[in-house]
């Protein structure tokens, strides 16, 4: 373990085995810290933050902050929890939950890219990339495998399902279904066929998944009542992936993400 002496570490902080803390960095209250992880210079780790092992914070970020709501109560016993082997590049804002016992969690393997904002309550997967500039609002779930391309916004509440892709500068207020590319604003652009190629998912489920996404999106109406219909139908959601894909229209607060008119 190396720490800098020009750092401030609370004596009441728990700092893994071999973790470097950087010059000028910061560490309060009751803050953990994994094995191995590394707190760049001038980054703030705050009170109720948990990270896993191998967690990179760069610069300027600020891992724990309260949440922006003008009747939040600083004194509200909330956190983040960060997984295992997550880079926080540099000016990155994780904040806490908004109520008490709730955390901010962000799963293993995730990369937020320079100036990512993820806001009080959100639910980001594992393996997840936010690029840069990215704003998550509160309550964003982000399931697992997802990509964010740079300067994002998505709207508080808003559910992005496994395996999505959504485009850069996109402005999202609706849900993203699993295995579908946003782009635009609200706008669902067909299935992500490369990630799920490099997801080294099968043919028959890619296969199951273009029939669902037809079904579902093609020729307008109502998306929750195509994807219900669909699932009573014997031809679609044959693999676990189409089952899923059609049963994220089962729930949700936003709505869901417009098919654009040259979607395939």
């Amino acid at each position: 373990m190396s720490i800098h002496p020009t750092a401030i570490v609370s004596e009441t902080a728990v700092i893994g085995a071999d973790s470097v803390v950087g010059p000028h960095a910061i560490i309060e209250d009751g803050a953990v810290l994994g094995e191995g992880c590394v707190i760049a210079a001038h980054a703030i780790v705050r009170h109720g933050v948990v990270m896993g092992a191998a967690v990179r914070v760069d610069s300027f970020a600020v891992i724990g902050g309260d949440p922006q709501s003008l009747t939040f109560d600083p004194a509200t016993t909330s956190g983040v929890v960060i997984g295992n082997n997550v880079v926080i590049r540099e000016g990155c804002t994780v904040n806490r939950g908004s109520s008490d016992g709730a955390d901010t969690t962000v799963g293993n393997d995730c990369f937020l890219m320079a100036q990512a904002h993820v806001a009080h309550d959100c639910q980001v997967g594992n393996d997840v990339v936010i690029a840069n500039n990215v704003m998550l609002a509160g309550h964003v779930t982000v399931g697992a495998n997802v990509f964010i391309g740079g300067g994002v916004g998505i709207h508080q509440f808003c559910r992005i399902g496994t395996y999505a892709m959504i485009a850069g500068n996109a402005s999202i207020a609706a849900d993203v279904p699993p295995y579908v590319m946003a782009a635009e604003r609200n706008t669902a652009h067909g299935l992500n066929l490369v990630g799920l190629r490099r997801g080294k998912f099968e043919r028959p489920d890619i296969a199951d998944l273009k029939k669902c996404y037809r079904a579902v999106y093609f020729g307008g109406g109502n998306l929750k009542k195509k994807a219900a219909e669909a699932v009573r139908e014997h031809e679609f959601g044959m693999t676990a992936t189409g089952a899923r894909f059609l049963a994220f229209f089962e729930h949700g607060k936003r709505g869901f993400v417009q098919s654009s008119q040259d979607a395939t």
